[in-house]
């Protein structure tokens, strides 16, 4: 797809991922053992053939820099082309942060004007999936749209997970007639994936134009205030879709990976998910060390037990402990005779001996990356 390049809005730290997002933005979060969720986006658009792609950072961007590096295990280390970090900078107008998605994009409207593809796909950074863009462009060009929105059918509405909740209705003939942002009440089920095609031309003219008008939100001040005007069309996405908009959703949807149609499903061999490269030693079972219905990532050391759990780079699990339905991420060490139920743990963490933590499936416990206890 020569006729295309990917930009990703990475965002800032989200309120709603509370002390996953302390140090990191969205698109840093570990998620499903191995990977961070900008992963996800990146392999999307790399299968699709689009090897031209910007990366719109904003805060607490140390940790996806130091993940994404040169863009090589994703193949974007390029001459011609590639990987672009495009990191906030001071100018005689720009401050340096960002009122909105709108000042985002237009911070670096010259990598954008300098891209030689036609056609731009723009991209958030919390909604995990596995496609490509090929038909969703072709059908972009076919229609005659001014802007393509994917989608996938959302049958649960839960109020308390709402963040950036873009419902979408349609007319007869396809056409988007209306959009709205976390409604209360929605009659639709058609939920927007974050991702939207249209051409570079268009995008700039609208950025400008928001931005001459003091409209600093793309979705607000661009979409929804121009869906009447625009001919906006949607693509169905079929497939499995994680928002990672609360901690509830963050948890519910890495436990969805120990089924194995939902992890066939984002993971699969048609369309690989590239993530950074680590050489680690196989996870290693000491004694009477096991492991039930989890994902352990290498360089785990497990004397204790763990069950329905996903386990990622180098956790230690003490003899004795038992661990059960946790997110353990990298480096993370579990002492001798602790007892986790529902807990999220984040990168770091070290828990004592004979300590106990315990939350509930609806309301995990959550420590922030590096605390002791």
């Amino acid at each position: 797809m020569e006729n295309a390049f990917g930009l990703i809005y990475t965002g800032d730290a989200s309120m709603e991922l509370r002390e996953l997002t302390f140090s990191r933005s969205v698109a840093a979060v570990p998620f499903g053992g191995r990977y961070r969720s900008i992963d996800f986006m990146l392999s999307n658009l790399v299968n699709t053939g689009i090897y031209n792609v910007g990366i719109i950072a904003q805060r607490n961007y140390h940790s996806l820099m130091d993940h994404l590096e040169s863009g090589k295990e994703w193949d974007l280390h390029r001459k011609r082309d590639g990987l672009f970090i495009l990191p906030p900078f001071v100018t005689h107008d720009n401050t340096g942060v960002y009122k909105g998605t709108v000042d985002a994009i237009r911070s670096c409207m010259g990598y954008i004007r300098r891209s030689s593809q036609r056609y731009v796909v723009l991209m958030g950074s919390h909604t995990i999936y596995n496609t490509t863009f090929n038909d969703m462009i072709k059908k972009h060009e076919e229609s005659g749209a001014d802007i393509t929105v994917l989608y996938n059918v959302e049958e649960n509405y839960d109020l308390s997970e709402q963040y950036d909740d873009l419902r979408l209705k349609f007319d007869a003939n396809g056409r988007v007639t209306d959009l709205a942002i976390n409604p209360r009440d929605s009659e639709s089920k058609f939920c927007s994936c974050d991702a939207f095609v249209m051409e570079k031309t268009l995008l700039e003219y609208l950025v400008e134009d928001a931005y001459a008008h003091a409209r600093y939100d793309f979705t607000n001040d661009v979409l929804v205030r121009n869906v009447k005007t625009l001919n906006v069309r949607g693509y169905e996405y079929k497939g499995y879709v994680a928002r990672l908009n609360s901690i509830n959703a963050y948890y519910r949807h890495n436990m969805a990976l120990l089924d194995k149609a939902v992890t066939k499903d984002l993971f699969s061999h048609d369309h690989p998910i590239y993530t950074k490269v680590k050489d680690e030693f196989p996870a290693s079972y000491v004694g009477d060390g096991r492991a039930v219905n989890s994902i352990v990532a290498d360089g785990c050391v497990i004397e204790g037990t763990v069950e329905n759990s996903i386990l990622f780079r180098g956790v230690k699990i003490g003899r004795g402990a038992v661990v059960k339905n946790s997110i353990i991420m990298q480096a993370a060490e579990i002492g001798e005779n602790a007892s986790l139920n529902c807990v999220i743990l984040d990168k770091g963490v070290a828990v004592g001996n004979n300590r106990t933590l315990s939350g509930y499936g609806t309301y995990p416990v959550v420590l922030r990356k590096g605390t002791k206890i």
